[in-house]
């Protein structure tokens, strides 16, 4: 697996906040959901993810810099070589003048093999990326995560979650010795959808119409985040022509249609000659005012 400084283009002495910019950056960039059936971003998209779950945890960034995990997050012949340099010093079980290892002398032995902290207390928590779909943040949705030890954990997504929310999920994070295992806390990164945008509670999609629908007015069919619905487009609507859709927004927010008329393609005569003899009932001006810039 390759470097993860390289993969997620960062330098070894950037900070969290750079690194957590460029994973979010790259991840939004080849998230499946903007790149459907594409292999190559769905393989990029996996290596990031991988790299970030290195870099995002203080430790797991710290080891990897030491080279006492790979960029798997696998074990190096490094690390085991220093757990048995720091303890080589130690007088033999048994041995010396009678003293050999104790149960406690045991018990801070595997608590540093293993991460725990001095006397077994409470294990630490742990630190993870997931990026979400713009409609499983909207809506809500439950997804199934493996972690890098290989459980698997199905995260529950709350409906109207922001990209940057934390969960937090209690008891899944490392184990301690004695006490309780720590928590998981699980940040969210937000794709964006090709149509739709945020904007608080409401969301808003910009929407083509014809040039008849803009003019004469009509019924079309406009996407939702929980479906198509049935819109009344009112005769004369111009560019930027904003209706809203009410409670169709995340948490009782609304949703809003922007209207942006579309010449049609091709050559129309039959237009171009009702043009040339049409005069509008109440003339205007639509560049006015840019004279005084």
């Amino acid at each position: 697996m390759a470097d993860p400084y390289e993969t997620l283009g960062v330098r070894r002495d950037d900070s969290e906040e750079t690194i957590r910019k460029a994973y979010r950056k790259l991840a939004k960039r080849y998230h499946p959901d903007l790149n459907p059936g594409d292999k190559q971003a769905a393989e990029r998209f996996k290596a990031i993810n991988a790299a970030n779950d290195i870099l995002s945890d203080k430790e797991k960034r710290a080891r990897y810099d030491r080279g006492e995990i790979d960029a798997e997050g696998h074990e190096t012949a490094a690390a085991h070589a220093g757990a048995w340099r720091q303890y080589a010093g130690a007088e033999p079980y048994g041995g010396g003048a009678g003293h050999g290892f104790s149960a406690e002398d045991l018990e801070t032995l595997f608590g540093h093999a293993f991460g725990e902290g001095l006397g077994g207390g409470r294990g630490r928590d742990m630190h993870y990326s997931l990026t979400v779909s713009f409609l499983e943040a909207a809506t809500g949705a439950v997804r199934r995560v493996t972690l890098p030890d290989g459980r698997t954990l199905d995260v529950t997504i709350p409906p109207g979650v922001h990209d940057g929310h934390v969960l937090r999920l209690r008891g899944q994070g490392r184990h301690g010795v004695r006490g309780p295992a720590g928590d998981a806390l699980v940040e969210i990164s937000v794709a964006p959808h090709r149509l739709f945008r945020r904007e608080g509670d409401d969301i808003v999609i910009d929407l083509p119409i014809t040039l008849q629908e803009a003019v004469l007015g009509g019924t079309i069919e406009v996407p939702t985040i929980k479906g198509r619905v049935r819109l009344t487009v009112p005769a004369g609507s111009g560019d930027g022509t904003r209706l809203r859709l009410k409670g169709r927004g995340i948490a009782g927010g609304h949703q809003y249609v922007v209207l942006h008329p579309v010449l049609p393609p091709g050559e129309e005569p039959a237009l171009a000659a009702f043009l040339r003899e049409w005069q509008p009932a109440h003339p205007f001006n639509p560049r006015a005012g840019l004279e005084e810039v």
